[in-house]
């Protein structure tokens, strides 16, 4: 590899990306991100000219990554400060304008999709992300769905599930650190809470509090994920946490379950353990298998496979997954947690490997490429 990737080569490239008008440290992730790229592709296919496949790449990179930065600072002047707790003042114009998007001539899926890009300001990318849906098939939801409003009049506003539906996914994509939407989306999520007494909506905000409450213990002061186990608790926002339990207890007592509520319920057990070693796995599998009868959802079966190995031992998680199908998103990833759990540290760096070649992000990339290393380290020993 070494002869396919001379060292000599990456000055030259980054030269080539700051005359182009790239600055230097933009430069330099670029070409880091193409090297790493190279490693992977050359060994089977190496180029004619790897000078000039490696400007390509790199310059692609710092194209896209230049690209997703501005939209992320448009969208970050709608987020002035972090969700404070309480009450607060009555709907507000953007909550409306969520509500006229959920048109009821509109199919939940594509309200959904229309409101994140037109109101949300999320990129068609990121809508498939969530969706765990092609982009093109988005972009043709969204297109058809601006063809359904463009000649109705937007006096009836939707329903409130596809609202919420909306903001939990605005939410989450806040979350994930690609773009700060998640206090926005808490405080629309408060106030919709203090206009509509339902136990869903109350369960949406407790979910929301609870994920919160962890967020700045998620990354290492060098941008790094903490996976959950090893996150540092005394950084968790304790009274954020005290506050979504109270609000889905009351949730709770209402005996009217949905989607929202038993996430919360999770997420409140985690929150609630005082070390990892502690957390009850046993009734967060219970309350998956809740979850589970609620959505259908494939993703929430490859969580709960998860749990299942935590309370029952790798060996009973790797057999609720081997039922699942292994294209899903992050399978690879639950795989070699659970591999690695079991001993078998070779198959879990293979499968480390494998998954970070398919995530999403750059820090969840390097997350698994240091998994991946660290195991492949240990056998080496």
């Amino acid at each position: 590899m070494d002869e396919l990737l001379p060292r000599s080569l990456t000055p030259g490239v980054l030269g080539i990306l700051v005359r182009r008008g790239a600055d230097f440290a933009a430069a330099e992730d670029a070409v880091q991100d193409a090297l790493v790229e190279a490693v992977r592709v050359w060994p089977a296919a190496p180029p004619r000219d790897p000078k000039g496949w490696l400007v390509t790449a790199a310059w692609r990179r710092f194209l896209d990554a230049t690209r997703a930065d501005a939209a992320r600072r448009r969208r970050e002047h709608l987020v002035e400060e972090e969700p404070a707790p309480g009450p607060t003042p009555a709907r507000d114009d953007t909550l409306q304008l969520y509500f006229l998007c959920a048109h009821p001539a509109l199919t939940p899926s594509s309200a959904v999709a229309l409101t994140l890009r037109a109101v949300g300001g999320l990129t068609t990318r990121q809508i498939a992300q969530a969706y765990l849906m092609p982009e093109a098939t988005i972009a043709q939801r969204i297109s058809r769905a601006k063809r359904t409003v463009s000649g109705v009049r937007f006096d009836r506003p939707g329903d409130v599930a596809t609202v919420l539906r909306i903001l939990y996914l605005v939410f989450n994509e806040g979350y994930s650190g690609d773009v700060d939407l998640a206090a926005e989306a808490i405080r629309l999520t408060r106030q919709l809470a203090a206009a509509i007494d339902r136990p869903e909506v109350a369960g949406l905000l407790a979910l929301m509090l609870l994920h919160h409450a962890r967020r700045a213990a998620r990354t290492a002061p060098d941008g790094s994920l903490v996976p959950l186990a090893e996150q540092d608790r005394g950084l968790w926002d304790t009274e954020s946490i005290a506050e979504g339990i109270e609000i889905l207890q009351a949730a709770l007592v209402r005996d009217r379950l949905g989607e929202f509520q038993a996430q919360a319920a999770i997420a409140a057990l985690h929150a609630d353990a005082p070390t990892a070693e502690e957390t009850d796995w046993v009734q967060i599998v219970e309350w998956y298998d809740e979850l589970a009868l609620l959505t259908d959802s494939p993703v929430v079966r490859l969580n709960r496979a998860v749990a299942v190995g935590e309370a029952d031992g790798p060996r009973a998680g790797l057999a609720a997954l081997a039922v699942l199908d292994d294209s899903l998103p992050r399978h690879a990833a639950v795989g070699a947690y659970l591999h690695e759990c079991d001993g078998d540290l070779a198959t879990a760096a293979r499968l480390y490997a494998e998954a970070a070649r398919k995530a999403s992000s750059f820090a969840e990339r390097d997350h698994l490429t240091r998994r991946a290393a660290r195991l492949n380290a240990r056998r080496s020993r």
